[in-house]
């Protein structure tokens, strides 16, 4: 009896072990197809969070410049410019997915997920990069084609692979190349720069060091285990806590300057105040607190703040175009 259920066993056994065979098959085939990079994975190559900070900040820069914008020029310099900075967000990953690879706040990106293959971000993002560079100059002017071409250059070699990994100051000076875009904005449209743009320029160049001083204050861990040298991981909490408030004291008048100059009106003077203030304050108690949780909300104020200066800016430009 029991040597007739062991061959029954025997003879069960070969279509289990086919069935199980077939099963893993059945897994593999799906983990394969979910390893395969999606077109998502492709677009999340190219930041699409920064992207549209660009696209945000160049539209009001060539709306607030003083001529008269052609709306398929406009929407061509402001798609080129969209382009660019999505290349240099797939440049930026290709060259830093080492370090992507260990931050927390990263390694689910496409490269350090096993979604998308450097070679294949290194080909999207110089091939991206030839067409938004050459395309502005084409709908717009060779000026700002070469200003794209030296923001893509700025940010890929001299922010990604040189400041970043060898100064503290890696997001003071690197942070011009995110300034740049209201200035390439404004020249599509102009031909040049302008004292306006650069005022434009300097609102972001000061705004980027507290809040990326603020996210590094609790993120300073992932940038010591990447061994990026964010200020907090070489200098310490407390002087970039020091920092945050000074570049936040910097950035007030600045903000303000637009409404001085004459080309933004009193609703953007007062907003611009307000939102300084506010953010000052947050700078303020980042250094006072010294807690987490502070510097998470200034952080999260930082990003409406910008949107909010430059969002008071648009809207006064379209409101003095219609009337």
């Amino acid at each position: 009896m029991f040597q007739r259920k062991d061959r029954g066993a025997q003879r069960c056994a070969p279509v289990a072990a086919k069935g199980r065979k077939m099963s893993d098959a059945s897994i593999n085939a799906s983990r394969a197809y979910e390893d395969e990079a999606s077109f998502g994975d492709y677009f999340a190559l190219l930041k699409p969070r920064v992207m549209s900070l660009v696209v945000f900040t160049a539209l009001v820069g060539l709306l607030a410049a003083p001529v008269g914008v052609h709306p398929v020029v406009g929407f061509c310099a402001i798609l080129f410019i969209a382009i660019g900075g999505g290349a240099s967000g797939a440049l930026n990953m290709w060259w830093d997915a080492d370090i992507d690879k260990v931050m927390k706040r990263t390694k689910s990106r496409p490269i350090p997920a096993g979604k998308v293959e450097p070679g294949e971000a290194l080909a999207l993002g110089l091939a991206l990069s030839g067409l938004s560079v050459i395309m502005l100059a084409l709908a717009a002017n060779v000026f700002a084609g070469a200003f794209l071409a030296f923001t893509i250059f700025f940010y890929v070699v001299i922010y990604t692979m040189w400041l970043k990994r060898r100064t503290p100051q890696n997001i003071v000076i690197g942070g011009a190349a995110g300034a740049f875009p209201p200035m390439i904005g404004w020249a599509a449209i102009t031909g040049d720069v302008s004292i306006e743009s650069v005022v434009l320029f300097a609102i972001i160049f000061m705004w980027t060091p507290p809040h990326f001083w603020a996210l590094s204050l609790w993120r300073d861990i992932d940038y010591a285990k990447a061994g990026v040298p964010m200020l907090p991981v070489v200098a310490g909490r407390e002087a970039t806590r020091r920092q945050v408030v000074f570049y936040s004291i910097l950035l007030f008048p600045i903000a303000v300057m637009p409404y001085f100059l004459g080309y933004a009106g009193v609703i953007y003077g007062a907003g611009s105040a307000i939102l300084g203030g506010l953010f000052l304050y947050g700078a303020v108690k980042v250094w006072l607190k010294k807690d987490e949780k502070s510097a998470k909300q200034l952080f999260a104020f930082s990003l409406l703040y910008l949107f909010l200066i430059f969002a008071l800016l648009l809207g006064e430009t379209i409101v003095k175009g219609l009337l």
